[in-house]
């Protein structure tokens, strides 16, 4: 079993109130976007891999998902 993903507390930490949040079937490569109003429904001791066996993806129906902080974009150009 890999290690644990961070806790959303940690997550929030960081400054990230997003979750991206893709299908666990590789060719299927569905992916969905939860805002913070969606994330902010658990609290912050829930890991982001306690959260993957709850998802059914929408466009395939498989159970399952791999879910990961939504990091700000970067911004290019002049500070």
């Amino acid at each position: 079993m890999a290690d644990p993903k961070i806790t959303l507390g940690e997550m929030r930490e960081m400054g990230v109130r997003g979750l991206l949040v893709y299908c666990s079937d590789h060719q299927c490569s569905h992916s969905v976007e939860l805002n913070p109003a969606g994330v902010d429904q658990w609290p912050d001791d829930v890991r982001l891999s306690d959260l993957e066996p709850k998802f059914t993806c929408k466009a395939c129906g498989r159970r399952g998902a791999d879910v990961r902080p939504h990091f700000p974009q970067a911004r290019m150009g002049a500070r």
